[in-house]
């Protein structure tokens, strides 16, 4: 297996990860200005539930499958790699039946102890999903340990397309039904998208499967039982699954505590469907693009740092390591800068047809927006944690970053005067712990001595000179051309600043941009400009 640095990979799925992420706005934005925050408030008590369940199927997985399939290829055994992919699918089609059963089921008594029963119809819709989502995890876990990107990006967007296009068809048509249908229809999609993945996967498998490396390189030729492959993967499976989970599980603790939190400081049931879903139904899409960058160099990052820990290439790992906290540094602080400054503007952007909401939401975004360079930490620490066959720890961390959350938002959602935005300014506590508790542990475990200054204060500079420029630039235009184009403006002119101050500054440098795809055409490029 030849070295590849996670940066490729994590371009691949970065790029695939942020389009899923805009298909979803496309769904969520016009979803919410069709159905407004009552409806968003049903369908968002079903989604959370299901995305935790369905990490395990495709962040959890996919990681422990590709992790024990590099480490098979790294040492030459590629039989035994492709036996971890058919005894995954075996396990995995079994733990789909179970999960879809449990939600079909089991979905009365679920809405009814979260408060919330008009979402029943939309937590029945969405039990289909978990008995074909599990089956993508085993392809894309198997392409991703050959660290091959390119099966779980086109799975990706499949998906998601057929996702947006039935579930917003079905929303519109039932509509005039009443929103917990509409709501429901919302959520239709979510199951028969992943149809649509499983059935591209198939193709691309059956194609590469004659190039696929299924002998081996070495003469090594025992075999490790069938019961000792699952369970390691199970053991890795459910660690990984946990320490992903981050923004999953942070918003279970809202599902679980926010709603009767805010009940029992006065606000009515209505009133408290109604700001739950301006926090998780029109702030949580903005929140998911650069979560969505950011677990895509988790999910690189394991292959990557197993493969070079399986063969005591401790260079390389270094290498990979400190990469990873500056990506994390470079994607997560112009999201976490640019989001504060126009936090109002783009949600009045995305929202137009429900203006008052989206004026009330605009604080829940900026104080979740703080926390976006410190999940990016998180996720990539933890991916990093994973690879080095110690996802316990990310486990630990996420544990007492949980704890933090809820304590935070139960103290803060109480004062009525902060209701749902006590709830973002929790979950921004629980991300700078997570996100400090993984970055310690992954120094203490590896020994590496981290450049602060090309890896934070670079990326920190760069950001804090885009943050002026933006709110500068739409405060001057807002007066004369409106918030849509000045915010749109804003933010291109962000994006110019902040790029450029990382060329000129050299937080980013030269042989670094070759390892991206393209990468040499992109280098021709900027020295065109004299950028580099």
């Amino acid at each position: 297996m030849s070295k590849k640095s996670f940066l490729k990979g994590a371009a691949i799925l970065g790029v695939a990860g942020l389009l899923v992420q805009v298909m979803g706005a496309i769904f969520r934005i016009p979803l919410g200005n069709i159905i407004g925050d009552d409806g968003m408030g049903y369908y968002q008590t079903a989604y959370p539930i299901y995305v935790f369940l369905l990490v395990f199927s495709t962040n959890g997985a996919p990681a422990a499958i590709s992790k024990m399939t590099s480490e098979r290829i790294a040492v030459g055994r590629n039989d035994e790699a492709h036996r971890v992919f058919k005894l995954s699918f075996i396990l995995m089609f079994a733990l789909g039946i179970v999960a879809s059963s449990i939600f079909f089921f089991g979905a009365e008594p679920i809405v009814n102890a979260l408060g919330n029963p008009g979402a029943y119809y939309a937590m029945l819709s969405i039990a289909p999903a978990l008995l074909f989502v599990p089956i993508m995890a085993v392809f894309r876990g198997y392409f991703q340990g050959m660290q091959e990107m390119g099966p779980t990006a086109v799975s990706q967007l499949t998906e998601q397309a057929v996702r947006v296009a039935i579930g917003l068809i079905l929303a519109v048509m039932l509509v005039p039904k009443g929103l917990e249908y509409a709501a429901a229809g919302a959520t239709v999609g979510t199951s028969i998208g992943p149809i649509a993945g499983v059935a591209i996967l198939i193709v691309i498998y059956l194609y590469k499967k004659s190039k696929l490396p299924l002998s081996n390189e070495t003469k090594d030729t025992n075999k490790e039982s069938a019961g000792s492959i699952l369970k390691t993967l199970a053991a890795i499976a459910v660690p990984i699954t946990i320490g992903v989970s981050i923004l999953p599980i942070m918003n279970i603790a809202d599902v679980i505590i926010v709603m009767r939190r805010l009940q029992s400081v006065g606000f009515t049931p209505a009133e408290t469907n109604a700001l739950y879903g301006q926090l998780t139904g029109m702030v949580g899409p903005v929140i998911n693009l650069p979560m969505a960058l950011a677990l895509s160099m988790a999910l690189s990052m394991v292959p990557a740092i197993a493969a070079a820990a399986s063969i005591n290439d401790t260079a390389f790992l270094k290498l990979n390591v400190r990469l990873g906290l500056r990506t994390a540094m470079i994607i997560g602080v112009p999201c976490s800068f640019g989001l504060m400054a126009l936090s109002e503007p783009i949600m009045r952007l995305l929202y137009p047809l429900q203006a008052e909401s989206a004026v009330n939401s605009a604080g829940c975004l900026f104080f979740l927006a703080i926390g976006v360079v410190f999940l990016c930490i998180a996720q990539t620490m933890a991916g990093t944690l994973q690879g080095l066959g110690r996802p316990g720890i990310a486990v630990w961390g996420l544990g007492i970053g949980f704890v933090v959350k809820c304590i935070s938002t139960f103290i803060l959602a109480g004062i009525p005067e902060l209701n749902v935005e006590g709830a973002a300014i929790g979950s921004t506590l629980g991300y700078i712990t997570i996100g400090l508790i993984n970055f310690a542990a992954v120094k203490k475990l590896t020994g590496i001595r981290f450049d602060f200054t090309l890896s934070v204060w670079k990326p920190l500079i760069s950001g804090a000179v885009m943050y002026v420029l933006v709110l500068a630039s739409y405060q001057g235009l807002v007066g004369f051309i409106g918030n849509s184009l000045s915010t749109v403006i804003a933010i291109g002119i962000g994006v110019a600043v902040y790029g450029i101050m990382l060329l000129k500054i050299k937080a980013i440098e030269e042989h670094e941009i070759i390892m991206l795809p393209k990468g040499g055409a992109l280098v021709k490029l900027l020295k065109k400009c004299s950028l580099i």
